[in-house]
């Protein structure tokens, strides 16, 4: 009888090893296929109107442009309106992320220590404007799954530099795009939300052409609508340059 209950013992030991393994591989391609699905065009470029509700419902809206290369790549400048025109935002790899601002015709590094300052009076971050893989960033675990989706909670890998103590990502199951992110502070409260919506395939590649990001604390909001989009048209790398982002 010991030994069968040794064996018993053995055997859901493994199991329970196994079921934990198997669940972080599955949850791990679940996000490598979301990177793989968002950084699929070699290069991108887009136009976006950007429009800025503050929590008396007043409305402000801003144009900008962002061209991207690969996952790690992307400049930001803003087109209008004239006092916002030339703002510049640079995102390279490393956590190298560079401001521009045209009033005193200088960059500055944003510093890790400030990566959570909201970016030029939108509800969006430094951290959430770089370019980035999230497997690179965050280790996954599968939290729920339904018939159209799965929920992914993400959790910052050491070394990460971040004020967000985890997301939890919800992912279309037909084509891996992430509908719905939400961000929690290092209280484990829950501060932000991004969702996604009117996902289209544009040529090859699938695209949300609207996005809002929601501040749950300020009560403000960031809806972000792509009014044109371009991809792999061949984006030099002398783009991605603090001189190019000063132009």
């Amino acid at each position: 009888m010991k030994k069968n209950l040794v064996l018993s013992s053995l055997i859901l030991v493994f199991i329970m090893i196994h079921g934990v393994t198997m669940g972080q591989k599955d949850a791990m391609q679940i996000l490598q296929n979301v990177d793989n699905m968002l950084n699929a065009p070699k290069d991108q470029s887009l136009t976006v109107v950007t429009y800025i509700v503050d929590r008396r419902g007043n409305e402000s809206t801003r144009e900008l442009t962002m061209l991207q290369k690969g996952s790690d790549k992307r400049i930001v400048k803003f087109l209008a309106p004239a006092d916002q025109k030339g703002i510049g935002f640079l995102s390279l790899p490393g956590d190298n992320l560079t401001l521009y601002m045209p009033a005193y015709r200088k960059t500055r590094k944003v510093g890790g220590h400030v990566k959570n300052t909201k970016f030029a009076g939108t509800d969006y971050t430094y951290e959430d404007m770089e370019a980035k893989r999230y497997t690179e960033r965050y280790d996954p675990e599968l939290i729920e799954t339904n018939n159209d989706n799965w929920v992914l909670e993400l959790i910052p890998k050491d070394g990460i530099r971040t004020d967000y103590t985890k997301l939890h990502m919800t992912i279309r199951r037909s084509d891996n795009y992430p509908v719905k992110i939400a961000y929690f502070d290092k209280a484990g409260v829950m501060v932000k939300t991004l969702e996604s919506s009117n996902i289209q395939k544009t040529g090859e590649y699938w695209l949300a052409r609207q996005t809002k990001m929601t501040d749950l604390k300020t009560k403000t909001s960031t809806k972000m609508e792509i009014t044109n989009v371009k991809f792999d048209i061949g984006i030099n790398d002398d783009v991605f340059t603090e001189r190019y982002l000063m132009r």
